[in-house]
């Protein structure tokens, strides 16, 4: 067996920060494999070849051409780099497939929000790719012992090697959110050069038709989540997905690891998108980032008024319809709202009519920033994250770091991560925001009020900020538990 000096990992994923980015998994698989490099374990990433991908590493060479793969077109397998810093580098293998992957718009939808329609084989082949390279098939001399998988996109990586006769890499699955699992037609079976008998409920079938996602789940070796909360959660009827019983019938092999953040990216001492840095040393400088946020964003410039911030997808999973419904209450506290995010249309547009009716105290930008977002981080007093389920969260890391505590539902990795500030919290230091339960428009007001009346007691307050911004949120202890798991699948 290896030992993690030798260990090699191909960590297969659909996108990266800061290439291409939709959520925490752009943000995940970047910072993951920085840490566990740290560990001198050999990870490279593969990438599907957008457009923002070719463009963005660097030292590209052809390592392999995959010319003969019957279901798909052409592509050519590329060696190359990402520099996310001076000191940190991650070696990629990037899929060039111009037919595929050439084209403007995200990774999984075009400009107009609608689905890709060719998304099975644009992931089938970063699937198929990744089965591939992690066997004996492979056209290069870089073998991994595993292959992490990452969500949907890549889940057919462990199927594919299932029905590899064979050597091959031992599999690990992570779930970032199992609310989306990569459906398609019972047809997609054959066109993905999958063999028609794994089409059943003991393989890749789900409810009629063909799971990514569930096809990953049934074959790889370990299950891991973005969370202990969440891998609870999912084996449950109401966050199962329809997957609670596979779930459940594998909790030996499910391990919930909490999310670590990118503690240089997102460090309020030397981040460049703020007004004035800060450290816990010097909160006071915090103010000139609110100040900032308030000016820029068209509000009223008080000091004294709690300013609530958000980052977010606008849609239902991320609670936004109920903070649509407490928002007029929120300026009578009197307190402020800034948001940043997309995603629903028609909750887009009832927060945009609510900046009309109230101008000096909501504003919303629709659309994403990521200089934006470091500056809600930094300028907002409280974060507001009431989403019904995360399986991890980011931003409520982001938050505490920053000496912001978040206003998080009891659910997931929130839960995990957020402790509620009570008496008995605040004095024995382990406050660091405000736990609401169950998921209710009532319960979301009464949180917000209880976190802005704490604002006003400006000792207890810097006291909270303290808590926050003394946690450790790195990746170090994450890495290690990866890396415990990597080792227990070897021979």
């Amino acid at each position: 067996m290896p030992s993690s000096q030798e260990l090699r990992v191909l960590f297969i994923t659909p996108e990266v920060f800061p290439l291409c980015k939709t959520g925490g998994l752009g943000d995940v698989s970047a910072a993951l494999p920085i840490a566990l490099r740290s560990l001198q374990i050999d990870v490279r990433l593969l990438l599907p070849g957008y457009p923002q991908v070719l463009a963005g590493v660097k030292y590209k060479s052809k390592v392999a051409e995959f010319n003969e793969l019957p279901q798909f077109p052409p592509a050519t397998l590329l060696s190359a780099r990402l520099s996310l810093s001076k000191s940190e580098h991650i070696p990629v293998f990037v899929i060039d497939c111009p037919g595929l992957y050439h084209r403007e718009g995200g990774p999984y939808m075009d400009a107009l929000g609608r689905d890709w329609p060719d998304n099975a084989l644009r992931f089938g082949l970063l699937s198929k790719i990744g089965a591939i390279l992690s066997s004996d098939a492979s056209p290069i001399a870089w073998q991994p012992h595993i292959a992490h998988c990452n969500d949907w996109q890549s889940g057919l990586t462990p199927a594919y090697l299932h029905y590899h006769a064979g050597k091959k890499a031992a599999t690990v699955m992570t779930i970032h959110n199992l609310a989306f699992q990569g459906i398609f037609p019972p047809g997609s079976v054959v066109q993905l050069g999958l063999p028609p008998d794994s089409f059943d409920i003991n393989g890749v079938e789900y409810y009629g038709n063909l799971s990514f996602l569930k096809a990953g789940l049934y074959h790889t070796d370990h299950i891991t989540t973005v969370s202990p909360n969440y891998a609870e959660e999912i084996q449950t009827e109401s966050l199962g997905f329809g997957l609670q019983g596979l779930l459940a019938g594998r909790r030996q092999h499910i391990t919930g690891i909490l999310n670590g953040i990118s503690t240089s990216e997102w460090d309020p001492a030397t981040d460049p998108h703020l007004a004035k840095n800060y450290t816990n040393k010097k909160l006071s400088d915090k103010a000139v980032n609110k100040s900032t946020l308030q000016q820029q964003m068209g509000l009223a410039v008080d000091a004294d008024i709690p300013l609530f911030g958000i980052v977010s997808r606008l849609n239902h999973q991320k609670g936004t319809d109920l903070l649509i419904q407490v928002a007029p209450q929120i300026t009578k506290i009197p307190a402020q709202l800034v948001i940043l995010g997309s995603d629903h249309a028609e909750l887009e547009h009832q927060l945009t009519a609510l900046t009309q009716t109230y101008p000096h105290e909501i504003a919303v930008r629709i659309g994403f920033s990521e200089a934006l977002s470091h500056l809600i981080e930094a300028g907002a007093d409280c974060f507001l994250m009431p989403s019904r389920f995360e399986p991890c969260g980011l931003n409520q890391m982001y938050s505490q770091r920053y000496g912001t505590p978040p206003i998080v539902h009891a659910t997931g990795g929130l839960l995990d991560t957020v402790v509620d500030c009570t008496p008995i919290t605040l004095a024995n230091g382990s406050a660091s925001g405000f736990v609401f339960y169950p998921m209710t428009a009532e319960n979301l007001l009464n949180t917000i009020k209880r976190a802005a009346t704490a604002y006003h007691h400006k000792k207890n307050w810097q006291r909270l900020q303290k808590n926050c911004m003394a946690k450790d949120f790195s990746w170090h202890t994450s890495a290690a538990a990866y890396r415990e798991i990597y080792l227990s699948l070897l021979p």
